[in-house]
């Protein structure tokens, strides 16, 4: 038996999208929910669900925790009411929890805002185990398990933080947490995206640092930590650090794109700063977006759709427009235009005119 477990808070306008996209997929739906004023409760029992409240104690591993107690299922998928499932198969779920003796990875799909550009990131979230674990930390919980970890074939759109002011509330959470457990990596780690995000990257930088200076290469958000510490440094003009953290960990992320996207970028910024001390790196521009092409976008990592692709092939295409290679400018914008990328579009027409 399979139990979806949600925790909800008004929750009314999405919360029957999600639904909807997973109710061939479960045999029980049970929803906590933490003090809606709308419709959310209704809408929830009309699908079925059973439906439980739970007094908000700002802890959402306490309220995802109550949610776990009540299921009946021998395993559970967790959702949001932000999310909702693009492709799943309940034979390839019952094949996974059949054949592994592990915890189920899936997809999320998840939108964001880029100074006014919709952009999407990929990553791989715990989310299907077996009933009997529990969540810890106050906000971006994690299930606790020894067991390993593995992809499961379920893919989700989550559009919670595209325009939203949730990062303010996370990080008052966040500092929260982390006045009770100052060493704590991860929350530093977290409390650093968060300030990143919300483009504060003074407080970003010294969340980031500290979270670096005690991590290892068996952390296994390492390689998102390296690429928050490359965007910060941009923030800030804090060169010099950034080129020792590239050339530092350059070997690690091989075959990480986002790290040579977030790099080329870096370049630029870098030689612009100061053309006369930093035109030697100017190749590495050009040289860093062609690595990420070479290496696609991939499943691997937390990962910018399109960093492996028309991303990467746009600002290969701006390079070359700002040296005067238009044709290499058209090529490459023609080639992330392909992608439906209106901005490479819009700028291969005009170099076409």
């Amino acid at each position: 038996m399979l139990t979806l477990a949600m925790i909800v808070k008004n929750e009314s306008e999405k919360l029957g999208r999600c639904l909807e996209s997973v109710r061939s997929i479960v045999d029980e739906i049970v929803v906590v929910d933490t003090g809606s004023v709308d419709d959310t409760k209704k809408i929830a029992s009309a699908y079925g669900a059973r439906v439980f409240d739970f007094q908000w104690v700002n802890d959402f591993s306490a309220a995802r925790n109550f949610a776990l107690e009540q299921c009946e299922g021998d395993w559970i998928l967790v959702l949001d009411a932000d999310d909702r499932i693009i492709k799943a198969s309940r034979k390839e779920i019952d094949d996974f929890i059949t054949n592994n003796n592990s915890l189920g990875r899936i997809r999320i799909t998840n939108s964001f805002d880029y100074d006014g550009e919709l952009r999407e990131s990929e990553a791989n979230v715990t989310r299907l185990f077996p009933k009997g674990l529990f969540y810890t930390g106050k906000i971006h919980e994690q299930i606790v398990s020894d067991l390993p970890r593995k992809n499961v074939p379920i893919y989700v759109y989550h559009d919670g933080y595209y325009k939203s002011d949730k990062y303010k509330r996370n990080i008052k959470m966040l500092e929260l947490e982390l006045d009770e457990y100052p060493d704590d990596n991860y929350l530093l780690y977290q409390l650093g995206k968060e300030y990143r995000i919300i483009k504060d990257f003074i407080n970003a930088e010294a969340y980031l640092s500290r979270c670096y200076s005690g991590i290892t290469d068996i952390d296994g958000y390492k390689p998102q930590l390296i690429i928050e510490c490359l965007y910060t440094m941009l923030g800030v003009g804090n060169f010099e650090e950034g080129l020792v953290l590239i050339e530092r960990e350059a070997r690690l992320l091989s075959d990480f794109p986002d790290f040579y996207f977030v790099s080329g970028l870096f370049y630029m910024e870098l030689v612009f700063s100061d053309i006369n001390k930093y035109m030697r790196y100017f190749p590495l521009i050009e040289k860093s977006y062609l690595k990420c092409l070479s290496i696609g976008d991939t499943d691997k990592y937390e990962s910018v759709k399109g960093t492996g692709t028309f991303l990467a092939t746009y600002n290969l295409a701006v390079f070359y427009e700002t040296t005067g290679d238009l044709n290499k400018a058209r090529k490459y914008y023609e080639l992330s235009a392909q992608y439906n990328y209106k901005l490479a579009r819009k700028r291969f027409e005009i170099l076409s005119g």
